[in-house]
């Protein structure tokens, strides 16, 4: 999974509703929205370079081609796309929305950020030799901007925030090459450690806004697999030293979890902290279902 995330925050000036304010107000928005588009623009080239000479730049290059993974990782690797192409979405959506852009082309420009960015890596990944362009991948990458613009869309706010977290496994030390030789690989790399969640606001989906109901408590639904040291399959050596035959599980989890953009604040920066800490679940009991047919309990779940 190649994820890459960046957002871009501007500070703009309210001025008053007199005609010739308003006037400078468009001259501002139109300013702004250059500026947020020419950013992204120059980001996108940027990441785009860069994830070529990183990832692609020293394996063997072929014509275009297609692959089918969809039975890779059991399935994390699609659940990562969908939860890049969400979030990537989000962050397009509020830079523009900042800039002064109006909801409706702000939804269509922003949320279908990550559709763009996601799409070029699957060209990428079309062109070399040792991958392929997968149509899964191309489905979680709509599904993940396709959610974010439907909410939008629907209700002009994220009732069902697409969230991340992690927590260390033993797998990379068997198979460091492939899942991390350190924690800030791993928390990319490992997919054993990698959970996504749907996590919703009770309030807004299912209370009345007058309800004194917290409205920033949500109920999370996770998904996450363990057991794999292969993408398709386990190995049981790696470089002459056996590895355990780990059973491979898909986990589906239930949880709470907090909706930090609810937390009422005029405060800015707190703002702006919270829209970054709402890109992870927070950690939180949680109950386990796996397709190793167990429910396990978990006192603390990351």
């Amino acid at each position: 999974m190649k994820r890459a995330v960046f957002a871009i925050l501007l500070t703009i000036s309210v001025l008053g509703a007199s005609a010739q304010d308003t006037i400078v107000d468009q001259a501002k928005v139109r300013r702004n929205v250059k500026i947020v588009l020419g950013t992204e623009a120059a980001l996108y080239a940027a990441s785009m370079t860069g994830l070529y000479y990183a990832w692609y730049a020293d394996y063997p290059q072929s014509s275009f081609h297609f692959y089918n993974d969809n039975a890779e990782w059991m399935l994390m690797d699609k659940a990562g796309h969908f939860a890049t192409a969400y979030r990537l979405g989000h962050f397009g959506y509020d830079a523009l929305r900042i800039a002064g852009l109006d909801e409706n082309r702000s939804i269509w420009y922003g949320g279908t950020l990550g559709l763009a960015f996601l799409t070029t890596v699957e060209v990428f990944d079309g062109l070399s030799e040792g991958w392929g362009f997968s149509w899964g991948d191309m489905a979680a990458n709509a599904l993940g901007s396709g959610v974010f613009i439907g909410q939008q869309l629907l209700w002009h706010e994220q009732k069902i925030v697409i969230k991340y977290s992690f927590h260390t496994t033993v797998f990379p030390e068997y198979r460091p090459d492939l899942l991390g030789e350190n924690l800030l690989q791993q928390t990319i790399k490992d997919y054993n450690g990698i959970s996504i969640w749907a996590s919703c606001n009770i309030k807004s989906l299912f209370l009345k806004k007058e309800s004194r109901f917290p409205a920033w408590l949500n109920v999370a639904f996770g998904f996450g697999a363990t057991g794999m040291t292969g993408g398709f399959d386990n190995v049981l050596e790696y470089n002459g030293v056996p590895i355990p035959p780990f059973e491979r599980r898909q986990q589906y989890y239930l949880s709470l979890d907090v909706d930090f953009t609810r937390i009422p604040t005029n405060n800015k920066f707190l703002q702006y902290t919270f829209k970054i800490l709402n890109i992870f679940k927070l950690p939180f009991p949680a109950v386990e279902f796996n397709t190793g047919n167990e429910w396990v309990w978990h006192w603390m779940f990351f």
